[in-house]
């Protein structure tokens, strides 16, 4: 039950993470100007490290929760 409880968690996180990634992506598009497409692109990477983080400790939950049964 616990498994099923943190999967539900990590997919609220990882919900979230995407819809930063969707709304720091059209903000870039609008942002003119070298240090602003930087720091975009910095924030962009943070949050994709973040979702891949986050997608990898699920898959390793799933498949846990898999050998269980």
């Amino acid at each position: 039950m616990a498994d099923a409880a943190s999967l539900q968690d990590l997919d609220q996180r990882i919900a979230v993470i995407r819809d930063n990634l969707r709304e720091l992506t059209e903000q870039a598009a609008a942002f003119s100007g070298a240090e602003d497409e930087a720091r975009a692109a910095d924030r962009i990477a943070d949050q994709q490290q973040a979702l891949d983080a986050l997608l990898k400790e699920r898959e390793a939950l799933a498949a846990k929760g898999l050998r269980r049964e």
